[in-house]
Formats: structure tokens, sequence, C-alpha cells
């Protein structure tokens, strides 16, 4: 190594990793509003795309599972019961697509200066939080036109969409951590998306999962986050598996942790890999 070599690479202490972050405060806002001013540039309608996806996916699911498999909704709008699942699954899908490719398409970045990686797929969460926040006002029309209002259990919402934001924050480091030196993964991500809506519980209830498979169903960490949004909004009608929630919890605190520690573990080489 010669006297003129640059070297980039984050602190070595995690003590001074946060400072960083805070320091570079300002990078993450810059990359957030980039992101999302990309998102809808040169689109007709704008971030009405934020409202459109998520309606059109609970209409279609609305029809399959409601309307011709019948399947139960206990005593809850069919429309609602969707829609309230399509919210954190919607917020999950999107950070999970846009954090994991943000490492790649900022290489000649990374490349060229140094600042706490972390930054880039966390704007991309916001962005897609910022999304998730307009479309929740469609949830609250829905509520209005057919006069279903929940009840105190609303007031814990908060906990289950930070729930939802830690287990697609912890997905989104590993992969784009991984789609670094595996490029086989943008190829992998979308398949993953649409095979976890099929698998999670966003077009019916869990309820309608044998008792003796619930367990084994909530190692989908989704399972959990999505249940507990639907009890939330939903209220008494729909009760919440403890058992299973509680898995789902555990193992989307396993999947940010080791998701963090991956990703502080590879992002010194991002700069020579990408």
């Amino acid at each position: 190594m010669s006297e003129f070599d640059i070297i980039i690479e984050p602190k070595k202490t995690i003590g001074h990793y946060w400072k960083e972050l805070w320091q570079y405060r300002e990078l993450f806002y810059f990359f957030a509003w980039r992101d999302f001013k990309v998102q809808y540039k040169q689109t007709a309608i704008g971030v009405l795309w934020a409202v459109l996806r998520p309606l059109l996916t609970m209409i279609v699911l609305t029809v399959i599972f409601g309307k011709v498999a019948k399947l139960p909704s206990s005593g809850v709008p069919y429309p609602i019961l969707v829609f309230s699942a399509m919210l954190p699954w919607q917020l999950f899908a999107s950070s999970f697509t846009h954090s994991s490719n943000s490492i790649v398409e900022n290489a000649n970045m990374i490349s060229k200066i140094y600042f706490p990686r972390i930054i880039i797929p966390s704007s991309a969460i916001l962005v897609s939080f910022v999304d998730f926040v307009i479309s929740f006002s469609i949830l609250v029309i829905m509520m209005l036109y057919y006069g279903f209002y929940p009840d105190i259990k609303f007031l814990l919402l908060p906990l289950f969409i930070i729930l939802a934001v830690m287990t697609s924050y912890g997905i989104g480091l590993w992969f784009s951590a991984l789609n670094v030196k595996y490029r086989d993964i943008r190829y992998v991500v979308p398949f993953a998306v649409q095979f976890g809506l099929y698998i999670s519980p966003v077009g019916f209830s869990s309820d309608v999962i044998p008792e003796k498979w619930r367990l084994l169903y909530s190692l989908n960490p989704m399972v959990g986050v999505i249940d507990g949004f639907r009890w939330a909004v939903c209220g008494s009608v729909s009760e919440l598996y403890v058992p299973g929630f509680s898995l789902s919890v555990l193992i989307s605190f396993l999947i940010l942790a080791t998701g963090f520690l991956y990703f502080r573990k590879t992002e010194r080489s991002f700069a020579d890999v990408i």
C-alpha cells in the first residue's frame, strides 16, 4: 500500500458508527427526498400510484377470496379485512424491493466517497413509509363508508407499524448486502415478493389455517405483522393468536439483528466489489 492509496471504510467501533450516522443525517434526508422524486418522476398521476397499487390488489383479492372462494371474514367487511393486510404488506414489499437494490444502484457514489452505507437502504425504507401513510387514508375512508369503527386496540397500531418497518428493514439489509456480491439477488427479489404475497394472510384471515399448523405458519414473520395490524384495525372481531405472533416477533428481531451485523461486516468491501 502506497502513501497515495485512499481507503474507504467505516469506523471500527459501533460507538463511532452511531455518531457517524448522526453526522450524516442530512445525507439521509437527501437520499430519501431524491428517491421519492425519482419514483414518481414523469408519471401522469404521481403519488396516486401509492394508493392505486394496494387498492387494485385489494379488489382482486376480495373478488378471489371473498366472492369466489367465499372465505370467512369474521364479521369484518371483506374489503377492510384485505386492505388492512395490504397496507403492512405493501410497506414490506416496497421497502424490501427498493432497499435490496439500493446499494448496487448507488455504485458510483459508493466507490468514490465514504459515508455510512446503511444510510442508503434506510432512506429506501423511509420512502416506502411515505407511500404507506398516503395509502392509510384510503383505509380510513373505507371504514367510514362501511360504518366500521375500531375499538381501543387501534391505539396499539403504531407498534405493529414499527414491527412492519423492522421486519422489512432487516430483510432489506440482508438482501442489499448480498446483492453486491451475488447479482442473482435482483432476480430473486421479485419472485420472493410475489411468493410471499401468496403465503401471507393478505387475502384471507389466518383463522382459516388449521390450528395444528398455526405455529408453523407463523415462521413467516409477516404473518405476525399482518395479524397484529389487522387485530388493531378490526378490533375484537379478529382475535390475535399469541403464540404465533410471539414467534413472528422473535424472528423479526433476529432478522433485524443478523441483517445489521451482516451489513456491517460486509460494507467494508462494497467499494471494492461493486
